[in-house]
């Protein structure tokens, strides 16, 4: 559903010019109506053209609002397609290691993936450091686009130890995930997170639909079996989707 440019137009106007800037009192407007519940999660924004025509103010002034209601999670906006209302952001486990089809299907919501590679290459230098191999070893490599209901929130490039799974390349990774089969073939031992902000290359931003300017959280996994490394993931989720969680008790502070 969408949301009618009139009713933003007259909801400005009602507001008056007020003390602050343009694209605040945008960003104020909008917010309110979110927050409130009068607008709805995944309901689509007029577009910026629209905007600029509906409120007369500039392309830059409204194109400021949307980025930092971006930025905010309130809105995600997925280049060539729209600006909708964000979603409530979804959370995973930070001390865990979770398989993400299981996190989405827990949370009521239907997972899919779209494979963009999967094939065996030599590993360069970082790689065979990050699974303590000599280089240029074979090793599988994947990449995965994971989707909670037709929404990006995770990019996935994965390297793989092929002694470990031999069969890799033959799945079909839009029927299981990568997690799923390798705790199959290689039961996990202990898992490794190191969590930080990045901002997506160009070609992530293409894969989950972002523009350039959104930052993303970026979780670097490595598993082990038996105590050797199986694979070492890097994990990219949209910052306005995805929040991580964890608990500790007392003995870890």
């Amino acid at each position: 559903m969408a949301i009618d440019e009139v009713d933003i137009r007259s909801l400005f106007r009602a507001r008056g010019q007020g003390s602050g800037p343009a694209y605040q009192r945008i960003k104020d407007l909008i917010s309110e109506q979110i927050v409130s519940g009068r607008w709805r999660e995944g309901e689509l924004l007029p577009s910026e053209n629209q905007l600029v025509s509906a409120l007369g103010l500039s392309r830059m002034t409204v194109n400021r609002a949307l980025r930092e209601l971006s930025t905010d999670g309130l809105v995600v906006r997925i280049i060539g397609v729209g600006t909708f209302v964000a979603e409530r952001k979804v959370s995973s486990a930070l001390f865990e290691v979770r398989n993400i089809a299981d996190e989405i299907e827990r949370r009521g919501h239907r997972h899919r993936a779209e494979v963009i590679s999967l094939c065996e290459q030599s590993a360069d230098s970082v790689t065979a450091q990050e699974l303590e191999l000599p280089e240029d070893s074979p090793v599988f490599h994947s990449r995965l686009v994971h989707f909670e209901n037709d929404l990006a929130i995770q990019l996935e490039d994965r390297f793989v130890n092929p002694e470990f799974a031999p069969r890799y390349l033959d799945q079909d990774f839009t029927a299981t995930t990568p997690n799923t089969y390798l705790v199959s073939v290689a039961p996990l031992g202990r898992g490794e997170h190191v969590v930080e902000a990045v901002l997506p290359t160009a070609d992530e931003c293409g894969l989950l639909g972002l523009i350039e300017s959104e930052p993303c959280l970026l979780i670097r996994r490595r598993t082990w079996s038996e105590d050797r490394l199986v694979s070492s993931a890097r994990l990219l989720h949209p910052g306005s989707r995805y929040r991580l969680a964890g608990t500790f008790d007392a003995q870890t502070q």
